[in-house]
């Protein structure tokens, strides 16, 4: 039995999908305690029910959703307009070497992704989705790139990116707090922090969210899409092939800066999180729960080395090189374990893993500072470039 839903009913079934995971994540401590995001985890248990349909032949949805699209790019303009060079001036030398250090992984996880498929004779855009976009990236990332590497004709490419990325989501905790405890006990760390006050923010307190600035904000993503469209359409036919998103991400960004500098208007940037967040919900909700987890049967070892090499690239360099990188002290090992997190998973499972070192040590403000601006700023631009760079070298 085919189930064919149309547009309105597939972002229903989407926001269901939705809800079950926010009963799996209730229910379920260790979804909670690694932060599996709830439309990852619904989308996930919905794919393995349609997994179980198709394979036994009793039913097989269809979707439309053609809007999954529109959810993609208004979720990458609202990331654009975090990235803000006025910010990222006044944060000074501590977020440029964590930049470099996630900027160093992301090239690396692809050279290795890409590497271990043409030694395991499997398409290189199979590798590559198992590289940076599944993995610095997340879910979001990897559900917005993914059917570009199919359209080039990796089948499978979005279901190997996806699972990679919900993999990343658990691994990135479950490596970082044995790191962190082994670099505090090798270089006895604990009596070096830095004080509190360098690095406390000094931003204006948040004001109640104000329901007039709704629109204003809702406006602003809307303009920039529409900038955005029209930047992507001169690169494509320039020749330059990118993600559609990346037009509205640079808009939003001029757009963001432009008021950092002149003052000529305001970014409400509390509402335009909260639209993100909303976005981002709904686009992998869509994207997870057509997951054709058939398509991984011939994948199943290659894969399972591959995630492996991928687990093993993000402990060496967070080992090696972020720490260094970042300082050689406490602060640096609390935000190497965040970078397990956000280079290996999202910007919240670094703050997690953060959480969880600190409560057991003691505060790191400076950690606490560096990662969010890095982790959910500016390493989606620069993510994105490389993505798109190993793209078309392997086209």
């Amino acid at each position: 039995m085919t189930i064919e839903l149309s547009t309105i009913q597939t972002i229903a079934m989407s926001v269901v999908v939705l809800y079950i995971g926010k009963v799996l994540n209730k229910n379920f401590k260790f979804l909670r305690e690694n932060c599996i995001p709830e439309s990852v985890t619904g989308g996930t248990a919905f794919s393995i029910i349609t997994f179980i349909g198709y394979k036994t032949g009793m039913f097989n949805f269809i979707f439309e959703d053609s809007l999954r699209n529109l959810f993609m790019i208004a979720f990458f303009t609202t990331v654009g307009y975090s990235a803000s060079l006025k910010l990222l001036k006044k944060a000074g030398m501590p977020v440029f070497m964590f930049l470099l250090a996630s900027v160093g992984l992301a090239i690396s996880q692809n050279v290795v992704g890409v590497g271990l498929a043409q030694i395991l004779n499997l398409n290189p855009l199979i590798g590559l989705a198992t590289g940076s976009m599944s993995t610095t990236g997340g879910p979001g990332t990897a559900g917005a790139f993914a059917p570009i590497l199919e359209s080039y004709g990796a089948e499978g490419a979005t279901v190997v990116a996806m699972a990679t990325a919900t993999y990343a989501l658990i691994m990135g905790s479950l490596i970082a707090g044995p790191l962190a405890n082994r670099l505090i006990k090798k270089h006895n760390l604990l009596d070096k922090r830095d004080e509190k006050s360098l690095y406390e923010s000094d931003d204006d307190k948040k004001q109640p969210l104000d329901p007039k600035n709704v629109s204003t904000a809702s406006f602003q993503i809307i303009i920039a899409m529409g900038i955005g469209s029209l930047i992507s359409n001169f690169l494509s036919g320039a020749g330059i092939v990118l993600p559609s998103y990346i037009g509205a991400m640079f808009a939003a960004a001029m757009i963001r800066n432009l008021a950092d500098f002149t003052g000529a208007y305001e970014v409400h940037l509390d509402i335009i999180n909260i639209i993100g967040g909303f976005t981002l919900t709904i686009f992998l909700s869509m994207t997870l729960m057509s997951f054709k987890l058939w398509e991984l049967q011939g994948l199943a070892l290659p894969l399972v080395i591959m995630l492996l090499a991928q687990t093993a690239l993000i402990g060496g360099f967070a080992y090696f090189i972020t720490f260094r990188l970042t300082g050689k002290d406490y602060d640096a090992v609390v935000m190497t374990s965040g970078h397990c997190g956000c280079g290996f998973g999202t910007t919240p499972k670094a703050l997690a893993n953060m959480e969880a070192l600190t409560e057991k040590y003691f505060p790191s403000p400076k950690a606490f500072f560096v990662i969010p601006i890095v982790g959910g700023l500016f390493i989606d631009f620069f993510n994105a470039g490389i993505i798109t760079l190993f793209m078309n070298i392997l086209h």
